[in-house]
């Protein structure tokens, strides 16, 4: 049999109706909304209505090491262990982000998994899926010219242009938007200022999105965005601009949870998407909640490396919506822990145990975080490659039994949920029990102690740097009556440290924390390090060269 792409196993895959998983789950019928016979939301009220009160199901969490170039494979083992915990007949259901179109055009490609390991329909979920990105760019732009007209109008307000913190999005990595001006042209053309374009995802409206509980608290959220700041140095919110009602009639319908199934038929909820490098990295907290009642053991991923998104989903997520996961997996390969180990991506296929026992320290730290700072218990998923060696794979179990946590190779790309049973038999053992999650930091520590404690305690720092800007920033804050906020950090997602060439698992460096921006109605401040951005920028060789459609439609170069 030859090689088979991801897309065209995808394609060939029998796919069921959307209302038979739905069945299966014991869905009524009229929560259900059909988008096509493969997609399908289910009304959020469904929660409150028939399943709150329902017994919740065991929370595994899929995390990783820092990525790299060689690919960690998490999607795909996430979308695995869940076909392989059914295959155990245990009730399952993954949850997990949207992908960005970002990306799919850009160097990554799609997120739905991969080889044997995917949900579908690939090529909706990678594209327009249900419009939930779409509907939050708009809501997003309207706020933002909503602000804008009030200015041009009067500005009733006191509004400060210069003060101005909102900007717009698009769902593309543009980088020639990152910094514009608008406004230009006649009196009527509006007020000419400096200003910019974030991608979708980086939004806070995304990050409400994912953390609103229903309807009501999502509009109560929206309303205290804080866009701008006036003539007093007093913040004006979206609420001050009578915004939150249209922008939550704009969101409506993307507030429902997604519904669609593995090439297993496992069902999967599929809501929300923030990186985990600029956001908070995890899908929604309503998909997640509706999961965890309508299965008895619920696999859901969080973003990048356990100290980006892992970190968030405990502080920010967890926090907020009351969760504590039972088990976390932590996902690696032997070709990215050589790549940590200063071997090319070109002779990573070749054994190499010295460069491996140098790149192993990395996986090593990330375990240490979750199971001492994070208290929980871990396996580590080796997303197996054909060249790997024994004499590898080996020397990564005895480096992660000497930290009493155990290794299960993970098959999924090559054999679906079948090569997921090993790493569903280690979760299933360490699922029992209450959860023992901890948190990095207490909400009550100032801004300063909270970003502290994440640098020194998560990432391995000896302490952090602030800017003259950040300072003040974090002083005014405080002052505004936000400092017992979670703090999110913007860092990149290739190194522990703030400079993403310092590769493996580096020590004496300290954090330097250039700005600090408030997301109130998400509920979290943002830290932004190094040279974080919030609008990516296309590669030399972007994948959108690869992509193409034939005259039936049927796309290909999608991966």
């Amino acid at each position: 049999m030859g090689f088979k792409s991801d897309i065209e196993i995808a394609q060939e895959a029998e796919i069921r109706p959307i209302l038979q998983i739905a069945e299966k789950l014991g869905i009524p019928e009229e929560y259900v909304e059909n988008y096509g016979k493969y997609k399908a939301k289910i009304d959020y009220r469904y929660y409150n209505k028939e399943l709150k009160d329902r017994e919740d199901a065991k929370l595994v969490l899929v995390t990783a090491i820092n990525p790299t170039p060689a690919g960690e494979g998490k999607t795909t083992t996430t979308i695995g262990l869940a076909d392989g915990l059914n295959r155990l007949g245990k009730k399952t259901m993954v949850a997990l982000r949207e992908p960005s179109l970002g990306p799919v055009f850009g160097v990554k490609g799609g997120a739905a998994g991969g080889g044997y390991a995917q949900v579908i329909p690939m090529e909706d979920i990678n594209l327009h899926f249900t419009g939930d990105l779409h509907a939050i760019g708009a809501a997003n732009n309207l706020l933002a010219a909503m602000l804008d007209n009030h200015i041009h109008q009067g500005n009733k307000l006191r509004i400060v242009p210069k003060t101005i913190t909102w900007r717009r999005v698009v769902d593309m990595n543009d980088r020639q938007l990152r910094n514009i001006v608008d406004g230009l042209g006649a009196k009527a053309d509006g007020v000419t200022r400096q200003d910019g374009f974030d991608i979708t995802v980086a939004s806070e409206i995304m990050a409400i999105f994912c953390l609103a509980t229903d309807i009501t608290d999502l509009k109560a959220r929206l309303s205290r965005i804080v866009v701008a700041y006036n003539e007093d140095g007093e913040p004006v919110t979206a609420g001050d601009l009578n915004a939150q009602g249209a922008l939550t009639a704009l969101l409506k319908d993307a507030i429902k949870p997604n519904l669609v199934q593995t090439l297993e038929g496992t069902p999967a909820l599929i809501h929300g998407g923030p990186f985990a490098n600029i956001a908070h990295g995890c899908n929604s907290v309503i998909a997640t909640k509706m999961g965890m009642k309508l299965a008895d053991y619920m696999i859901t991923e969080a973003g990048f490396g356990a100290d980006l998104g892992a970190e968030k989903f405990i502080d920010i997520k967890c926090r907020m919506a009351g969760l504590k996961p039972n088990a976390v997996v932590l996902v690696a390969t032997v070709r990215a822990l050589k790549y940590n180990g200063g071997v090319a991506k070109a002779d990573l296929n070749n054994e190499n145990l010295e460069a491996l026992e140098k790149g192993i320290p990395n996986l090593l730290k990330h375990i240490e975080n979750i199971t001492t700072v994070y208290n929980l218990p871990a396996v580590v998923a080796i997303n197996k490659f054909p060249t790997d060696t024994e004499a590898e794979l080996e020397l990564v179990r005895a480096k992660c039994r000497e930290l009493g946590v155990n290794v299960a190779l993970s098959d999924v790309w090559a054999k679906g949920g079948e090569g997921g049973e090993e790493l569903a038999k280690e979760v299933l053992r360490l699922v029992e029990g209450e959860s023992t999650m901890k948190f990095v930091y207490d909400a009550e520590l100032t801004i300063k102690e909270k970003i502290e404690a994440i640098a020194t305690k998560i990432y391995g720092a000896d302490g952090v740097d602030y800017t003259s800007k950040a300072s003040k920033e974090i002083a005014k804050l405080e002052s505004l009556g936000f400092g017992n906020l979670p703090v999110c950090m913007a860092k990149n997602q290739y190194s522990l440290t703030d400079d993403a060439k310092k590769l493996g698992r580096p020590t004496g460096f300290r954090v330097t924390i250039r700005d600090i921006t408030a997301s109130i109605g998400a509920g979290f401040l943002v830290a932004l390090t190094g040279d974080i951005m919030k609008m990516p920028g296309l590669p030399k060789v972007p994948s959108a060269e690869k992509i193409d459609v034939d005259e039936n439609g049927v796309i290909t170069g999608l991966f």
